[in-house]
């Protein structure tokens, strides 16, 4: 009887519930080591060409180490025409505003000197200096975004993507609000 208890204590299938026996009079082989405080590394082949004097070694513990380096990417951008001036591609909103931004400025400027509406600022020549100022606005808009240049990658402070956003979008609606209200009362607003 003694010499089958220790086959059965032996036995790793057995050792499930007599684990402190099993410890006990076990061949190592069999047991998994139970250390607590064990260092374990990952790394990829990679890293081993930049290994520094901050791995961890049995003497210098896990938690001493510096955590690994991480390069930024800049994410990268298309510039194919279609997604360029997609519908929610960078292009469209920001050539708007802008055009609105000085339609608005000059609208506001025109009626001022002249005294003339919008309808009439367009009736006397405004068609034309619309399509110049169309077309070299949205050149200027467009040559760096072809070359993977966004405007949330250049603006910091007060003069910022989104300020220029919002300022176009304002414009927009002060245009179409302006050129309603002429439209309404029959005459310059100014």
């Amino acid at each position: 009887m003694a010499a089958v208890s220790s086959v059965l204590l032996l036995n790793p299938a057995t050792a499930i519930t007599k684990r402190s026996s099993l410890n006990h009079f076990a061949v190592p082989s069999y047991l998994p080591s139970l250390k607590r405080n064990a260092i374990f590394r990952v790394s990829s082949m990679a890293e081993d060409k930049e290994r520094d004097s901050s791995e961890p070694t049995p003497s210098k513990p896990l938690e001493s180490a510096a955590p690994p380096k991480s390069i930024p990417s800049k994410p990268k951008v298309s510039t194919n025409f279609g997604d360029i001036l997609a519908f929610s591609g960078p292009g469209p909103e920001r050539i708007n505003g802008r055009l609105a931004m000085i339609g608005f400025v000059t609208a506001i400027g025109v009626e001022l000197f002249n005294g003339q509406d919008v309808f009439a600022q367009i009736q006397n020549g405004g068609v034309q200096w619309f399509i110049v100022t169309s077309a070299l606005l949205t050149a200027a808009s467009l040559i760096p975004l072809f070359k993977g240049v966004r405007a949330e990658s250049e603006s910091n402070g007060v003069f910022s993507s989104d300020a220029e956003l919002w300022n176009g979008r304002f414009a927009m609606v002060g245009l179409v609000a302006l050129a309603f209200t002429e439209y309404v009362i029959g005459g310059a607003l100014v």
